[in-house]
């Protein structure tokens, strides 16, 4: 669902977490087979890849448990509003601890994260199965989601820190662009795992408590693989001593505000993050209508609506991958600003032709080309942002950037909970979404074509 700066090795503040810089230039080179056979030799590569990816399944398996749980448990009657909630305690912990993990990460052992968070978020999972198994699915549920979630952070961020500790620097491209890859894979194969667990256990209190219990053992293992690495192997390297806990939150919060003054005096850098911004706020609108939808109006039952959910996430997964295919050769030829423009106009296309008959068919189609669209932009806002921005400044950009992608998502939940009707067909928010789209593709071409004012 959700796409992670520390699961993505992307620059932080300070680079306090020691993650791997993004290369500078149009695109990452290809990963090449003997940098990558050189990598996977490396016993302690294999070690923290091995953790990374037990973990990230796990992921997607407990992600998947809860959003089975809140839409589409015959017991529960889900409603924009609840899944705005889910969405708040899923990203979140992604926008508000995000920036200051490497905090702390530049003080712990980070060894010991990787294996006490998985024990955490284990003994925080089983308390959750009891709540619902006692009938209490409420706000204490919902804190022991945004506790798991929040201790992730940490765990994720943990792992890019490593990196650097079990590679050589001249393969940290290749490791980290194919543990990324590898995570992201077998989170959807968590998720898929989930799936399965439900048609086994069922979609009730009772079914999902014992696939809860499931992500907990999942997240135990996770712990024990972490264990094969030796407690100081992955950092930090406390040479001297460190400042002050309250004085290295004080240099985020400094970093912040400075990244987000450079922002609003660039103008390339202030457009492309509008446009993301602009992007996930009404992409997060459609996936709650789409949700709704497949909940109460394209489904005569909860089993049924789950299996074509099941659908729309694989055709948009599918639209994500091509996204990464197309991008590199259509930017080659025709710019990023022109891509991003164009994807924007074809979202408002694709939801007037597909979207406004409010059936089954044509949404799977809008869900695979909003993937396209959702993803083209993405890849392009990342590129500019890589080719832009001074390297002094990158982490702090980055940094602003993460809070925003997460931060208008939930926006966009929550503006979306209050106007959406319980079945999710709302001809005028669609509307509302395909005039915003062209809107924003012909403001974005119009300013992206002026002369951009100077940098200071």
């Amino acid at each position: 669902m959700v796409e992670r700066a520390a699961a993505e090795g992307r620059p932080d503040l300070g680079r306090g977490e020691g993650e791997v810089r993004p290369r500078r230039g149009k695109y990452a080179e290809p990963v090449r087979v003997g940098q990558l056979r050189a990598v996977v030799r490396g016993r302690d590569y294999r070690r923290l890849y091995a953790t990374r990816l037990v973990s990230q399944c796990t992921d997607g398996l407990f992600q998947a448990a809860l959003a089975g749980y809140i839409l589409f448990s015959p017991e529960r009657q889900a409603s924009a509003g609840k899944i705005a909630a889910a969405f708040a305690v899923v990203l979140l912990p992604y926008s508000v601890l995000g920036p200051f993990a490497g905090v702390f990460l530049d003080r712990w052992s980070r060894r010991q994260v990787l294996v006490w968070a998985p024990v955490l978020r284990a003994g925080v999972i089983v308390g959750a199965a009891g709540l619902l198994l006692a009938g209490h699915d409420g706000a204490g549920f919902f804190l022991a989601v945004l506790v798991v979630m929040g201790v992730n952070r940490f765990f994720l961020a943990a792992l890019s820190a490593a990196l650097p500790h079990v590679v050589e620097h001249r393969l940290l491209v290749t490791a980290n662009t194919f543990a990324v890859t590898s995570g992201t894979v077998i989170a959807f194969a968590g998720g898929g795992l989930g799936y399965l667990l439900r048609l086994v256990f069922g979609g009730g209190r009772v079914g999902t408590a014992a696939i809860l219990l499931s992500a907990a053992g999942a997240y135990l293992l996770a712990g024990l693989v972490a264990t094969r690495l030796e407690r100081w192997r992955l950092g930090p390297d406390l040479d001297a001593a460190p400042p002050t806990t309250r004085e290295a939150v004080r240099t985020v919060l400094r970093g912040l505000a400075d990244g987000a003054r450079y922002i609003g005096r660039t103008r390339t850098v202030a457009l492309a993050l509008g446009a993301i911004a602009f992007h996930r706020f009404w992409y997060g609108i459609t996936l709650v209508m789409t949700l709704l939808l497949y909940r109460y109006l394209f489904s005569d039952d909860v089993d049924e609506g789950l299996n074509r959910a099941a659908g729309v996430l694989a055709v948009s997964g599918a639209g994500y991958f091509l996204a990464a295919v197309l991008t590199p050769p259509v930017v080659a030829r025709i710019g990023k600003n022109a891509w991003i423009t164009g994807l924007l106009g074809a979202a408002a296309v694709a939801s007037t032709v597909f979207g406004l008959p409010f059936a089954n068919a044509p949404w799977l189609v809008l869900a695979f080309l909003l993937g396209v669209v959702s993803q083209g932009v993405k890849l392009s806002v990342d590129a500019i942002l890589q080719e832009t921005v001074p390297d002094a400044y990158l982490g702090r950009v980055f940094a602003v950037y993460d809070m925003l992608f997460n931060a208008m998502f939930v926006g966009a939940a929550a503006v979306a909970a209050v106007s959406m009707p319980p079945d999710g067909r709302s001809p005028v928010m669609l509307c509302v979404v395909i005039v915003a789209y062209l809107a924003g593709a012909m403001t974005y071409w119009t300013s992206t074509a002026r002369r951009p004012a100077p940098t200071v």
